[in-house]
This record gives structure tokens, sequence and C-alpha cells, in this order.
């Protein structure tokens, strides 16, 4: 009987003792906490539900989705990617505090991969971002990412910057240039996030994930803050993002082709000149048929653009990089080879149509 209460007394002790204290946390442990709690209330989640029809145009069901947004000021606007509202008929975001709001969308970018939506919240329940700058970041970088992977809000992941520079294409088979690329979890549902920096700042906004299995596999990607600085005033402005453009659809010549088809260099083939664009204005010429290399279709007759403003090219991608350096307006330089001769056209951009 006396062990027994021996035995009692022990165990009520300890019962009774207060818990003893967690091991402190590390610096780098404090950084992450407090990145995170200043952050994850800028980061929402946002559903989309889009209508399915059946062969006669009925609606048969909703398809829902989901992804990640950051909200960029206090007037309601945030920051997410053109894939996750692709597409919707209805969009709805949730706040950090559980509140479900409905969105609208109010410009897309789908070169870049961007879109910005509008809630209609007061102000004070909104936390903006601050956004850094992408052109400083250095390989080896710690990064942060928070997101909505798979549904479960408020999830954070810790990495590195893995590459710079990095080219990605889009769904719409635009290049996007200068991607960043992360070791940090990337997974479903986190597209629309924050990419942050050691201060907080977003350094760029998470877009995709590289794996064989829909699933982190150590390979993921953001659009860099310095892009998203320069697109967002004006997708909140316009809706869109003015670019320039030649009017002409193109095919890329490499020198196997080249030498093939008796052309004198690589360069973009014109297969098409649109009506009234400014190609069409100087007379540059679309091809006149096409002929079968291999299991490709290569249009032949129209004019080779060479060069523009004397930079030499090889591909459609190309002359896309140097028209989004150049300005609306601007008057540029096109060489070309048309039957056994060079020309020279000078055009002056206009804004692509929508």
């Amino acid at each position: 009987m006396r062990y027994g209460l021996t035995a009692l007394f022990i165990f009520s002790t300890l019962l009774l003792a207060p818990p003893s204290p967690s091991h402190a946390l590390t610096e780098e442990e404090e950084t992450n906490i407090r990145i995170y709690e200043a952050a994850n209330p800028s980061v929402v989640n946002i559903t989309t539900t889009a209508l399915a029809y059946d062969i006669s145009y009925n609606p048969t069901a909703a398809e829902t989705g989901s992804g990640s947004g950051t909200i960029i000021d206090t007037g309601g606007h945030i920051l997410t990617n053109y894939h996750v509202v692709e597409g919707a008929q209805r969009l709805e975001v949730t706040l950090f505090d559980g509140s479900k709001l409905p969105a609208e969308v109010v410009g897309v970018d789908p070169n870049n991969d961007l879109a910005v939506i509008k809630i209609d919240v007061p102000p004070d329940k909104l936390t903006p971002v601050r956004m850094g700058d992408s052109a400083s970041l250095k390989v080896g970088q710690r990064v942060l990412a928070i997101g909505n992977p798979f549904g479960l809000e408020g999830s954070l992941t810790i990495g590195i910057v893995s590459s710079l520079g990095r080219t990605m294409r889009a769904a719409n088979g635009k290049l996007i240039r200068g991607i960043i690329q992360t070791d940090a979890a990337i997974n479903p549902g986190s597209s629309g996030g924050p990419l942050l920096d050691n201060d907080g700042k977003v350094v760029g906004v998470n877009t995709a994930i590289f794996s064989p299995v829909e699933g982190s596999v150590g390979i993921g990607f953001a659009i860099p803050v310095d892009t998203i600085k320069q697109i967002v005033p004006e997708l909140v402005e316009k809706g869109y993002v003015a670019r320039p453009w030649l009017g002409i659809s193109g095919q890329d010549i490499d020198t196997t082709f080249a030498k093939v088809l008796g052309l004198p260099s690589p360069g973009v083939l014109i297969a098409d000149v649109f009506k009234d664009s400014p190609a069409a204005g100087v007379g540059l010429k679309g091809s006149t048929g096409y002929t079968r290399l291999g299991n490709i279709l290569v249009a032949v007759g129209g004019d080779l653009i060479t060069a523009i403003n004397g930079t030499t090219l090889n591909s459609m991608d190309e002359m896309g990089q140097i028209l989004n350096n150049l300005a609306i307006g601007e008057t540029v330089s096109i060489n070309v080879a048309r039957d056994n001769d060079t020309m020279e056209f000078e055009l002056r951009l206009e804004e692509m149509p929508r």
C-alpha cells in the first residue's frame, strides 16, 4: 500500500508539473515565422467555377478549380495567374479571416500568365504585399513561397533560387522570359501566390511546376516582380497590355530549311500579311503556297525577314523579343530577302489588335 501511495504521489506530481520549455527558436526559424505572419494575410484563395455544356449547349455541370492570389493594394486588386481564372464564369475569393467574396476579372495578360481580379471590400480588411525587386536576385538566395496547394490554405514552403533567366512557354504558345526557378515546393493550387525574399518582399509570383506526377519535385517557376510591376498598371487601367506588332504570321527557317528552300539565310518566312497592318502598308508579301519537308508543311513564296533594326533573326520568338522592347509608334527597319534580291523597309509599329 505504501508503494502504491508513493507511485500515485509521483504520478500526480508529474501531471501537475509545468511543461518543460520548448527549445529556443533559431534565428532562421524566427525569420521564417516573422515573414509568414506578415505576408500570409496578403494571400487569398481563389475558387473558380466554369459551366460544362452538353451537345445541345445546355449546362450540365459546374467544374471548380482553385488557386492563390496576392493582394496588391487597398482598392481590392488581387494579382494571380491567368491560367487560374481562364474560362471561369464565377470567381470567389477567401480572405485570411475566412471571409468569402465574389470577384471579377479586371485585366489579363496571357503572354505572361498574369491576371488581376478585384473584390469589393473595405480597405481596412486588406493587407497589401510589399513589392521587392528581382533584378538583384542571386542563385542560392533563400526564398519563401506562400499559397494554397491542393486547397490547403496558408501553406509555407522554403527553398532557394535555383536559376535565373529561365524561359517558359505559356499556354498560348508565347515565351515568357526571365523566369525565376526555385526548389521551394510549388504544388497545384499555389499558382498566383507570392515568392518572397528574406525581407518578406515579393520577388515573384508562383506560376508553375515541372513535374511528371503533378506534385513538387523541386523545380518550380515564378514570374519576376520586375515584369509584374511593368504589366500590372496597364492591366488595372486598360484590362490588357498594349503591344506593338508588324501584322504578320510567320514560320521559323533554320539553316537546314534555308538550304533546302534555296534561301540565302535563316530568318522568319512570312506566311500571311494581315489586312490594314503595318506590314501590309509597306508592301511586305506573304506566302503563295506550301511545300512539304518531311512531315512539316513550310510556307513558300513569301518574304524572308532576316533582321529588324540590324538584329538578325532566326525565329518568331526572337522577333517577339525584339518587338517587346520597342514602343508603339516607333519606326523600325525591316530587312528581307525576296526572290534573289535583298530589300529594306521602314514601317511604323502599331498596337496589336486585342
